[in-house]
């Protein structure tokens, strides 16, 4: 694994790990709402498992995340960020490239798509409109930081970040959409891993249950029966479900 960096269209660093593998296929990986490219090790142990399978792969950290530069986030800087990472990507000659998007970066995979993508694995994925209620997640000091200033600072116990500002137009953006229009654009197939457990995540696969007909008929949903929103204590199930499906439909292309 190396560090690299790219660009994005705001003249603003973003920094990833890539895994390099002996192939012309490489998995781009993006992490959760407030996360960063470890994705509390998710990210490290399929990337890993990805390289040993022969393909490439890239966890990067969104602008304002991680190592990347400072920015608040919003979901457009956010869909941004991936185009740059794609556009990295082809940039280092690879031709075969998927996504593997949890959470929040499910959705930005979704919105990010363009025909060069040859599929998608997604877990914990906002395919639809979700109304949160902020007042439960974040604290009245909080709160008061969004009234005033127009954004919330989101202090990090953990990672190399010690703060992620989150703007209001972010926190908008998980409910202002159509589910029928983020859905239908995309052509390609798409693996969407859900868990039945949790409120938020029991939510999120139902709204994905009644989206998926909008998405290619060889798109599959699966649901793995105990598992949160997080999946940490299902990761080698997702593994499993992920590598199959790569395997599937991503040939490796040998340089």
């Amino acid at each position: 694994m190396r560090t690299v960096t790219c660009t994005n269209s705001r003249g603003l660093r973003l920094v990833g790990n890539l895994y390099p593998a002996d192939s012309q296929a490489i998995i781009i990986m993006c992490h959760g709402f407030t996360s960063d490219k470890s994705s509390k090790g998710r990210f490290d142990r399929f990337a890993a498992r990805y390289q040993q399978l022969g393909y490439n792969a890239l966890a990067f950290d969104f602008s304002g995340c991680g190592e990347s530069d400072d920015d608040r986030l919003t979901l457009s800087k956010l869909v941004d960020d991936l185009h740059a990472a794609i556009a990295f990507a082809k940039s280092q000659g690879f031709t075969r490239i998927a996504l593997h998007g949890h959470s929040l970066g499910s959705r930005v995979c979704l919105e990010a798509y363009t025909p060069e993508i040859i599929t998608m694995v997604l877990s914990g994925a906002g395919t639809g409109p979700v109304e949160y209620n902020w007042h439960e997640i974040y604290t009245p000091e909080q709160m008061r930081e969004l009234e005033e200033k127009g954004y919330i600072t989101d202090f990090k116990a953990e990672g190399p970040r010690k703060a992620v500002i989150v703007d209001r137009q972010m926190l908008l953006d998980f409910a202002n959409f159509s589910q029928e229009e983020l859905l239908k654009k995309v052509t390609c197939p798409v693996l969407l891993i859900h868990g039945n457990q949790g409120a938020e995540e029991k939510l999120l696969s139902e709204i994905t249950k009644q989206g998926i007909k909008w998405l290619s008929a060889d798109s599959r949903l699966e649901i793995i029966d105990g598992a949160q929103h997080s999946f940490m204590e299902h990761l080698p199930i997702v593994e499993r479900l992920a590598t199959d499906w790569l395997e599937k439909h991503v040939p490796l292309g040998k340089e």
